[in-house]
């Protein structure tokens, strides 16, 4: 293992939680030192990877040992962090009078037990290399079960050139609506 100077236990959460609990133990870390999370949330080898990079932090990567994940993120410099948030949102109610693509970012087995019905399934931790397959020209609404995933995504997507970009709020939590499952 690694060598790590502080350690938190995110084992049994699910996003957004390990995010959260990793943000509160980056605030408390020396510039430079390293966090070991311990996690069992496969999600949340993508969101921890993208939220560092987000803010600042250099995530060094995951080692996996009997279903725990042992991420390691270098704290990055000491300036106080602001964490971007993408600015072009559409409330959840509003997304199925829309034209165009409704993109999934959720980890496949979230999406299997759930959701929105058209939505096409693209996990977070696989966008960067598979956005070739989206329409630059197209509206895309992103969604996840929370709205940080997807917030992170469409900053993913903006920042390679899609205009059109829109992050669901609050996410798949509060949808009451049409579910299509794939079980």
């Amino acid at each position: 293992m690694i060598q790590a100077n502080q350690y938190l236990d995110a084992k049994g959460l699910a996003c957004p939680m390990p995010i959260v609990k990793t943000k509160k133990a980056m605030n408390d870390l020396e510039e430079g030192h390293v966090l070991e999370v311990q996690a069992t949330d496969k999600g949340s080898i993508a969101d921890l990877a993208a939220w560092s990079s987000s803010v600042g932090h250099q995530y060094l990567g995951t080692v996996e040992e009997a279903d725990v994940l042992y991420h390691y993120i270098r704290k990055g410099t000491n300036e106080p962090e602001v964490e971007k948030t993408f600015e072009h949102t559409i409330p959840l109610d509003e997304i199925q009078s829309q034209e165009g693509l409704i993109l999934d970012v959720r980890e496949a087995a979230e999406y299997s037990f759930g959701h929105i019905e058209g939505a096409i399934s693209i996990p977070l931790g696989e966008l960067d290399s598979r956005m070739t397959e989206l329409d630059k020209e197209k509206e895309v609404y992103v969604i996840c079960r929370t709205g940080k995933r997807s917030d992170l995504a469409a900053q993913l997507l903006a920042k390679n050139g899609f205009k059109k970009v829109y992050n669901v709020l609050p996410g798949m939590t509060e949808w009451d609506g049409k579910i299509e499952k794939e079980i």
